[in-house]
């Protein structure tokens, strides 16, 4: 029997048509190396007018080094970073913010994926005690690994919290377009506007084929970023297939229409499957993911014919996704299916 790998991940997915195509318009020629690109140029025109003309933006490879790089430019060993437990950076990235920033990563028990400064506070000591990692840095993720969504509101308490106590905030966005659209809000509104600091901006779950871009709010913090960036093995020389990309994803609003699609996919999914009782969703669905608590007995019934991850061993809880290529008929096949092993 064919495993099908559709509501796996949006990782899942292929690249969107459009991009391919501006992948192959710049794949003419020869053009300069390492971002000196005409194509470079361009993307971060196109990055200034989403998120405001004083930034500073540079392109890597992926979502884990565009989350440890910017983080790094920001950090001494002896600093915290404060995260959600759940944290891509605590969870996904292999020790990696441990092993190449030498800090302390002081995670918080959530019940949604999202920190709250309440939560946040309880990890603030040792401020100024040489005995202790001093706390430098706040992250959350947008939209949370949990699949929930920081509100504007939400996220501006918390920098303000984190400015109190002059910590920076950082924001993970993997998902950033899913947020801004079930928010019906731009990029700039969500991030920027409400006192994020520096954002990890990533499209490769939106529909491209690869690539993050690191963002700084404020050019001060950007000092030396580019060095830590070779020395991170991530100063692409052919950068401007990478660029190609992001042009693609901003002109006429792709990022949105897959965000919106994937999204939409998501909220059609939660619906057929609270038609199913042994099906339980245990988080808000906001965006493209959807989490399931299953009977465990099933487990092996649907992994033979759809590939999912487990999330929560403990009360079986898995996570669905749905993408900017997911069809509905795709969904209605997939529940009814369940349906059928159910009984």
């Amino acid at each position: 029997m064919k495993v099908n790998y559709e509501f796996g991940s949006d990782n899942h997915s292929g690249i969107h048509p459009k991009i391919i195509k501006e992948i192959d318009s710049v794949n003419k020629g020869f053009s300069l190396a390492y971002g000196d690109d005409e194509y470079t140029k361009e993307a971060i025109n196109r990055f200034k007018e989403n998120f405001g003309k004083d930034i500073d933006v540079y392109f890597v490879g992926n979502g884990t080094a565009a989350n440890i790089l910017c983080l790094k430019a920001i950090t001494n060993s002896f600093n915290s970073i404060i995260c959600p437990e759940t944290a891509h950076l605590n969870v996904h990235e292999c020790c990696g913010p441990e092993k190449f920033l030498g800090c302390k990563i002081e995670t918080v028990e959530t019940t949604d994926g999202k920190l709250t400064t309440d939560l946040i506070k309880q990890k603030i000591v040792g401020v100024g005690d040489v005995h202790m990692a001093q706390p430098k840095v706040v992250s959350i993720t947008q939209v949370s690994e949990l699949g929930t969504i920081y509100t504007p509101q939400e996220i501006k308490k918390i920098s303000d919290f984190a400015h109190k106590h002059n910590m920076l905030l950082h924001m993970d966005g993997a998902r950033l377009c899913n947020a801004a659209a079930y928010l019906n809000s731009s990029l700039s509104k969500i991030t920027r506007d409400v006192g994020v600091d520096l954002l990890s901006f990533g499209g490769t779950k939106n529909g491209m084929m690869f690539g993050d871009a690191v963002v700084f709010f404020d050019k001060k913090l950007s000092k030396n970023f580019e060095f830590y960036r070779k020395q991170g093995m991530h100063l692409t020389s052919k950068m401007r297939f990478i660029s190609a990309q992001f042009n693609a994803f901003f002109k006429n609003n792709l990022w949105l229409k897959n965000a919106e699609h994937a999204n939409s996919m998501a909220e059609l999914l939660s619906e057929k499957l609270k038609d199913l009782p042994n099906f339980i969703i245990t988080q808000k669905v906001e965006s493209n993911a959807v989490f399931v608590k299953i009977p465990k007995k099933l487990n092996s019934k649907i992994l033979k014919k759809y590939f999912f991850h487990v999330f929560n061993k403990e009360q079986n809880i898995i996570r669905l996704m749905c993408s900017y290529n997911t069809k509905s008929e795709d969904i209605i096949k997939f529940t009814q299916f369940l349906k059928k092993i159910e009984k």
